[in-house]
């Protein structure tokens, strides 16, 4: 039976979460949080302030003595200041419906909220505020990238080097664009950080998945996402002591280089070196993760493995992206779970959008978004182990449902449709949680990190798309919340088609997917690779 065992059958051997697992979590966790503050700093560092046009304050001898309530709304929000109106004489005014010209002098801006951000020290207002939406999309253009680039070179050598070089890149170009000389280098640096953060979500997660048991595999996905979480939660307490934007970035950026130390500490991933056959170093890694766990392992075990393992893997084959969609099952899994990846963060960010206007402080409000998406995660804690697909399938549901439902209360119930988007939001998050879990379970060993890969750009395509979904108000003012019900509806039902992974083997190789059909069409058979 020895020589029958695949990697998670020895992982059950050796603990599937014993010590050696729990202190691979601490490390892959702990960039997460940093993580948080690239993915969500620029809601501070590139805020826009109170501004206004300083002709329209000639006589004032100092920005202090400028009184910015005269260009704030009733609602507490900045009025355009991008045009000064004139008086009957041609003399500056301060009155509306009059005409008005190009401010000329430049924009003074309020201090209160913030010392500086980007758009204070480069006037990225008025006809330069496009530079400011530019710069985020360019950002988000990188975790694009990102996210194929690192997924395929994973694949290829490694998940432990390709994270330790998204950490440096990551510390390098954070640090660098705390002193960027204008927003164009910044903008650049930037891209290179969010390139750096697709390779690190992804491989981290990846790792932390293939070393985990079956029964506590789930908690690769969860566990991280809490804290990202943290990390959500405790940049309100970091920027909120920490007005200006310079300061901000060298804040969350300079600690990275701390995580030099996982040269040493972050192991690779033994299956990851089974599958490409370098068993020598898989084995070595299997026995200190074993000793490790207190379960030695038996010598005869590891020479019936060190055959099995030179009858699989001694002719090399060279996968790429292509091996997604070449054979039919894996064709259709593939497809159906990159659509799950675009929608869970389509409406993830169009909600949010949606919702978050609350009128508070800023530093409030990011507080409580972080902590709202707890609950959600915890409950995929008490549902993921019954079943992956149902999870999904339920959690897309009740997202897309709640958003639906919103389109028939009247506004001026306004309490009731918010409560109803909240529970939308609620439960994207937990699907958005559940997909990184099943994403790794659906695809093979061989193609696992490019699957992920596409996936998480078809996400960030999304996040990129999300903003736009907007201006649908223009055709109709039910169009948003209408295709944040109907796409998820799509997806559970998509969810379907997908096999039940909760305690299953993880599978190895394309062969292994396509088998697998023939084994449920006859009634469940395993894989002939167990």
């Amino acid at each position: 039976m020895a020589s029958e065992m695949n990697f998670d059958e020895i992982l059950s051997v050796i603990g599937g979460f014993g010590k050696f697992q729990k202190i691979l979590y601490i490390w892959i966790c702990l960039p997460q949080i940093f993580l948080a503050f690239h993915m969500l700093v620029s809601v501070f560092t590139g805020a826009v302030p109170t501004h206004v046009c300083r002709s329209m304050w000639p006589s004032a001898g100092a920005p202090a003595s400028l009184n910015f309530s005269l260009v704030t709304a009733s609602d507490g929000q900045p009025k355009s200041s991008c045009e000064v109106p004139l008086n009957h004489s041609g003399a500056l005014a301060h009155v509306d419906g009059l005409p008005a010209v190009s401010c000329q002098g430049g924009w003074e801006y309020s201090t209160k909220t913030f010392q500086s951000t980007i758009v204070t020290e480069w006037d990225l207002v008025c006809e330069n505020a496009s530079l400011n939406t530019m710069g985020s999309s360019i950002y988000m253009f990188g975790l694009l990238v990102g996210a194929v680039v690192f997924g395929s070179l994973a694949d290829k050598y490694g998940r432990r080097i390709i994270i330790l070089i998204s950490l440096a890149i990551q510390s390098v170009f954070g640090v660098a664009a705390a002193f960027a000389p204008n927003f164009y280098i910044y903008t650049a640096l930037r891209f290179m950080v969010g390139t750096s953060i697709s390779g690190v979500i992804m491989n981290v997660f990846v790792v932390g998945t293939e070393w985990t048991g079956s029964k506590q595999r789930m908690l690769a996905g969860i566990i991280t996402d809490y804290f990202f979480g943290f990390g959500y939660i405790l940049l309100a307490g970091v920027a909120y002591l920490i007005r200006d934007w310079r300061k901000l970035q060298l804040a969350i950026s300079a600690p990275g280089f701390l995580f030099i130390f996982y040269i040493w500490a972050l192991p690779k991933s033994a299956r990851w070196l089974m599958a490409n056959g370098r068993k020598e170093e898989a084995w070595e890694l299997i026995r200190k993760a074993a000793q490790m766990n207190g379960k030695p392992i038996n010598k005869d075990l590891e020479m019936c493995q060190v055959c099995k393992t030179e009858e699989k893997t001694v002719i090399k084959k060279k996968h790429s992206f292509l091996d997604l969609v070449r054979t039919p099952n894996m064709r259709k899994r593939s497809l159906i779970i990159f659509y799950l990846w675009f929608v869970n963060v389509l409406v993830y960010y169009g909600l949010s959008l949606n919702i978050s206007d609350f009128g508070m402080n800023i530093y409030l409000t990011q507080m409580i978004f972080g902590l709202v998406e707890m609950p959600a995660r915890t409950i995929t804690l008490f549902t993921l182990n019954r079943s992956r697909k149902f999870s999904q399938l339920a959690f897309l549901t009740v997202g897309g449902t709640a958003c639906l439902l919103t389109i028939f209360i009247p506004s001026d119930l306004s309490v009731i449709k918010t409560v109803l988007a909240m529970i939308g939001k609620f439960g994207i998050t937990a699907s958005l949680s559940i997909i990184y879990v099943y994403s790794a379970e659906v695809f093979p060993t061989v193609i696992r990190q490019n699957g992920i890969g596409i996936g998480s750009m078809c996400a960030r395509t999304g996040g990129v798309l999300a903003p736009m979904m907007y201006l649908l108000r223009h055709i109709s003012p039910q169009a948003p919340m209408i295709l944040c019900g109907l796409c998820p509806l799509l997806g559970s039902a998509l969810t379907l088609m997908l096999p039940e992974t909760a305690s299953k083997p993880l599978p190895d190789t394309i062969e292994d997917i396509e088998q697998s059909n023939i084994s449920e069409e006859d009634g469940g058979v395993k894989p002939n690779h167990l």
